[in-house]
């Protein structure tokens, strides 16, 4: 017996057909990026957050490579970015999950041109790559307070000190 693909899958787009995917999307659209590595509830909950300040959320994935130039560890990501992709794609609050190798996700915010653009209370909305374009569109820019104290490089310190690496 064959069982066809989850439906979240659809939810995934390369890059190179983002322009088309983009298009169908109901607006306001809200952009918003990152590596969600190891997802936990401050990722959920900041997502579900996002994706309430317009109809569609597009999340852009950080890949592989520009994980590891961001210096968190030799062994980031955890998880590799197709497999998150397909993670963050499942959850209701994701309307599209695409990727990006550059260090910023400048290039992709102007390809996406988001009317809300949004990222974490650790970012002041003067420090959101793409904040002054988006705002020079009459754009939102949003930085999200975080509810959880919750975070990838956390969890995996405690999963390190338990197994005596740390």
């Amino acid at each position: 017996m064959s069982y066809p693909s989850p439906s979240f899958e659809d939810k995934v787009c390369p890059p190179e057909r983002l322009a088309e995917r983009l298009a169908a999307l109901p607006r306001p659209l809200v952009f918003t990026n990152g590596c969600f590595d190891i997802l936990h509830r401050g990722h959920v909950t900041y997502l579900a957050q996002a994706r309430a300040l317009g109809a569609s959320l597009v999340l852009g994935l950080n890949t592989d490579a520009s994980v590891r130039r961001q210096g968190k560890g030799d062994d980031r990501p955890i998880n590799n970015e197709l497999n998150r992709a397909a993670v963050l794609a499942a959850l209701e609050s994701v309307s599209l999950v695409t990727w990006f190798d550059a260090d910023t996700p400048a290039e992709l915010i102007e390809q996406v041109r988001p009317d809300v653009l949004v990222k974490g209370g650790d970012w002041t909305v003067d420090k959101i790559v793409g904040s002054s374009e988006t705002l020079a569109r009459g754009g939102q820019v949003h930085s999200i307070p975080f509810l959880f104290d919750t975070s990838t490089t956390k969890t995996l310190q405690r999963i390190r000190a338990a197994e005596g690496k740390a």
